[in-house]
């Protein structure tokens, strides 16, 4: 996907072998200015599902970025220079310019709204009534699907994976109830429209991919989506995408 710099360069350059005004002349300097903007940064660990929210926005989007390591191993993360970044020690930050920005639903609210593109518009904020219900899900996402996939991650993939521990077998069962209980409305939904805020891919349903890319290599959660035919073709189609495809590649297997 071109960066919007790049497309508009193309644009004023094509345009200036036929108009030569004043205008058009103080346009294009103003394009070439913004071509050389330095890349926004994204401070984060390799693996980090809140982190990988942020740059599957930027990627969507095809905005230039920079990912800076941060070692949580050592505890970068609760350094002072981190923390004057995410004043809750926690990952990721965000750095455009002079604007920091921590909380990775709000970063990609804002990535979304700043690189928007006449055909990557994952917020719809033209339309009251799409912008809303991409609210809502979003808000789903966070409260109730996050709260149930979340736990049961953690115990079956970060504690045995990144800690060495054992995995609480308990904490995984109950949170399997309560995902399955969440999927049922998925699947209601995902019945009457291809995507949770509608038949368009939003922000609503990016918003799900890091956490799900690792939760469904889980047996118990792989098979909860496959007895929800509409939820498992809506994973399918996320999957799908260029985004979804590129960043997981770059992570650690």
């Amino acid at each position: 996907m071109k960066n919007w710099c790049n497309v508009c360069t193309s644009y004023k350059l094509n345009m200036i072998l036929h108009e030569t005004s004043p205008h058009t002349l103080i346009v294009l300097e103003f394009v070439r200015k913004s071509a050389g903007m330095a890349a926004v940064k994204v401070f984060c660990p390799a693996i980090s599902t809140a982190s990988i929210r942020v740059i599957l926005c930027l990627e969507e989007v095809g905005a230039e970025y920079e990912r800076v390591n941060i070692d949580m191993a050592t505890g970068e993360h609760k350094s002072p220079a981190h923390v004057a970044k995410n004043p809750f020690g926690q990952v990721p930050a965000f750095q455009d310019g002079d604007l920091v920005l921590f909380e990775s639903r709000a970063i990609g609210r804002y990535v979304l709204r700043k690189f928007k593109a006449s055909d990557v518009d994952l917020l719809h904020g033209s339309s009251l009534e799409e912008s809303a219900m991409i609210d809502v899900w979003l808000e789903v996402e966070a409260q109730q699907y996050d709260k149930a996939i979340g736990p049961i991650f953690y115990q079956a993939v970060i504690i045995p994976r990144f800690y060495g521990g054992t995995t609480d077998e308990k904490v995984v069962e109950e949170n399997l109830v309560k995902l399955a209980k969440v999927l049922d409305v998925y699947e209601a939904r995902l019945s009457q429209t291809k995507y949770l805020a509608g038949d368009f891919f939003s922000f609503a349903d990016l918003s799900h991919y890091p956490v799900t890319h690792f939760a469904i290599k889980i047996p118990q959660v792989a098979a909860l989506f496959d007895a929800r035919p509409h939820v498992k073709a809506w994973w399918e189609s996320l999957e799908s995408r260029p985004a979804s495809k590129k960043v997981p590649a770059g992570l650690p297997q």
